[in-house]
């Protein structure tokens, strides 16, 4: 998840990023062999990372472009200054670490299959290294933090969370994991104000952003 909080002051990217399209080069790609015939179609396969970044490739071809990332975020209820912000930075940082030459850099592609090289610090730690999900590391969040509802956070015990996962001389780890947790915080918590436990297992897996998708057109 995006830098939220700064995103909206970047007005002049609405326009470019609203109409943007992705390059008709990346067909060229397929029919050579390129990222398509390298990408696993068993979906059963994908790690819990992969899971949760594909609600961001629309077209499920293992390939998420700037269009696809602002498509995400509009589709979770962003407005389009923001969306299109955050298509910027997410996929600014993360095409360079997982792009494996297949796709021009120029087009910013972010490869799903190497979704795990952008695995930031000051985090939970409830992705291992390959992107799995790690059940004991997940139930730490609330055995350390949940002080008020143990099966819930309360804006007070994220933060403290936050700033318990802090590594030292990692300012970029922890922008990002702040940015994505209060993002997080502000799509699902409940009328309470509580992030459930059930809610945040779902977000790790990405079911979570189908269900919020599919509530936003319920209601339009």
């Amino acid at each position: 998840m995006p830098f939220l909080a700064d995103f909206v002051a970047f007005r002049g990217l609405e326009i470019h990023l609203d109409s943007i399209r992705r390059p008709p080069i990346n067909r060229l790609f397929w029919l050579i062999g390129g990222v398509k015939g390298q990408w696993d179609n068993n979906k059963t396969n994908l790690t819990a990372l992969q899971k949760h970044v594909s609600f961001f490739d629309r077209d499920k071809d293992g390939v998420i472009y700037l269009e696809e990332t602002y498509q995400g975020f509009r589709a979770l209820g962003f407005g389009v200054a923001v969306s299109s912000a955050a298509s910027v930075v997410i996929n600014g940082f993360l095409s360079p670490i997982t792009n494996n030459g297949s796709i021009p850099a120029i087009f910013l592609p972010v490869l799903v299959a190497n979704i795990q090289k952008g695995i930031h610090g000051s985090d939970t730690g409830a992705y291992d290294t390959e992107g799995r999900f790690d059940s004991e590391m997940f139930e730490e969040i609330f055995q350390k933090h949940a002080h008020t509802n143990p099966n819930a956070l309360t804006s007070d015990e994220l933060n403290e969370m936050l700033k318990a996962n802090q590594q030292p001389n990692d300012f970029q780890g922890r922008v990002a994991s702040r940015s994505e947790w209060e993002a997080l915080f502000s799509l699902a918590k409940d009328d309470n104000g509580l992030l459930q436990k059930d809610i945040l297992r779902s977000f790790y897996d990405g079911s979570l952003f189908y269900k919020l998708e599919g509530k936003r057109k319920s209601l339009k």
